[in-house]
């Protein structure tokens, strides 16, 4: 670093590392902070699914997928019921595609195109991960990319609890805390707050999102809204802080992720009175709330052998497996007696299921999508309900330069992630596959493009 500081200081070691490795590839000077020792491992980058859509990339083209950016950004809209931020949806949609090819080229990260299921809202195909599905395997080979550049500096533990301007309001350095209690102020000009949201705060969350705030937190710690108070302290707008990320289907007895695919194979949720309550393929992350307000705030999934073999492609169901928290039965009575559901309910619920699927009755919950009939033997996995990452923040550019209420940008102060304001609207029905890893990612890229 040269001895006026580092060109590009970047807050948070999850997404944030693109921001890096796109700012070293242009020649730049990067800093980047970490608060947690385990961030390989905890953070929500970690911690995801690791689908990162790509709305036109050369893998559908491959594949014979016709997908545009106006395609992506009106599946956006109609999710969101048209209270998503336009602007910053077409500017994500736009870059979606680039994204994920200068990952795969620049980093050589290798993705793959998901085809063997349809997550909710998406139109088409366009969701692109990783071997194992699980976002440990971005954010190692993002590290590597990392420790492979002698332009970047990675310093963890460390906080960044500031940020500094001139007396024309440009960025003009930080203040990091120190794992001994010191701290040291650091000259930059640029500044990525990519430190996630408010969702391990509870005063926060109970405040923003209380339908939500009796769930479990499966996010990190350090996501406790640091971008928040620093923007509000440089005179930033925020937004559609009410919105968030949850889950239906995080393993009462592991504590991983069962995921959604169980569902949109075919699967269905069922409450402790041994009920469906809802049309599951609406969203995975509205029906952590429905499932909050059930009996006890809790439910068992319902799968078969086939969905079971499908799912495995999952790092995390694996993990769920392994864990033992699923039952097994060889019939809907028998399926009963394992869960402890009352046996008349779970034989009606999955006989009438059975009518539904074969498209003889329409499903009183409105779903249409059935991949197939659940056949005998069943598996059930106990459930509970989960917040994951809050959606909303500082509002920024289609550069990520952070806004003030006038909607003039904070010279040198840029957001992505949980910690900038997202493109699902209000509340959690609006949630995407890829809502969370898209900002985190593309805004991070689109950051490190303009400085």
């Amino acid at each position: 670093m040269s001895e006026n500081g580092p060109d590009l200081v970047v807050a948070g070691a999850g997404g944030g590392l693109v921001a890096a490795l796109r700012a070293a590839e242009r020649g730049l000077d990067v800093l980047v902070v970490e608060a947690s020792e385990h961030f390989k491992r905890g953070n929500n980058t970690a911690m995801s699914t690791a689908m990162i859509p790509g709305a036109g990339s050369r893998w559908q083209r491959e594949s014979g997928i016709d997908d545009s950016p106006r395609q992506f950004v009106d599946d956006i809209l109609r999710k969101t019921n048209g209270t998503a931020d336009e602007r910053l949806a077409h500017t994500l949609a736009n870059v979606s595609a680039p994204l994920v090819e200068w990952l795969a080229d620049y980093l050589k990260m290798p993705l793959e195109l998901v085809t063997d299921f349809s997550y909710p809202g998406h139109s088409q195909l366009r969701c692109h991960t990783v071997e194992g599905r699980h976002g440990t395997a971005i954010v190692d080979h993002l590290v590597r990319a990392v420790a492979e550049e002698p332009k970047i500096d990675l310093l963890v533990p460390a906080r960044l609890t500031d940020v500094t301007v001139d007396v024309d309001g440009r960025v003009d350095g930080v203040v990091i805390a120190l794992p001994d209690g010191s701290t040291e102020s650091i000259p930059t000009t640029s500044v990525l707050l990519a430190t996630n949201g408010y969702g391990a705060d509870p005063d926060l969350v109970a405040d923003y999102v209380p339908e939500i705030a009796a769930a479990r937190y499966h996010g990190s710690e350090y996501s406790v809204g640091d971008a928040l108070s620093i923007g509000a302290r440089l005179g930033a707008e925020s937004k559609f802080l009410d919105s968030y990320q949850g889950h239906a289907a995080l393993s009462k007895k592991a504590g991983t992720l069962v995921g959604w695919a169980t569902v949109m194979h075919g699967g269905v949720v069922l409450d402790l009175e041994g009920r469906r309550f809802g049309d599951e393929t609406t969203g995975y992350s509205e029906y952590a709330a429905a499932l909050a307000a059930r009996p006890h705030s809790e439910g068992w999934i319902v799968i078969d052998r086939s969905i079971y073999e499908k799912c495995l492609s999952f790092t995390d169901f694996r993990q769920t497996v392994e864990s033992g928290a699923l039952v097994w039965a060889d019939g809907a009575a028998e399926l009963a007696e394992a869960t402890g559901l009352p046996s008349d309910a779970v034989v009606d619920e999955l006989s009438t299921l059975d009518s539904f699927a074969r498209g003889i009755v329409a499903d009183p919950y409105g779903r249409t999508s059935f991949e197939h009939r659940l056949v005998a033997p069943y598996a059930a996995i106990k459930i509970v309900p989960a917040l994951f990452h809050t959606q909303g923040g500082l509002v920024v550019d289609e550069n990520a330069r952070v806004l003030r209420p006038s909607g003039t940008a904070i010279d040198g102060l840029f957001a992505s992630g949980g910690a900038a304001m997202g493109i699902s609207g209000h509340g959690a029905a609006g949630y995407l596959a890829g809502n969370g890893l898209l900002p985190a990612l593309g805004l991070a890229y689109l950051a490190a493009g303009y400085i």
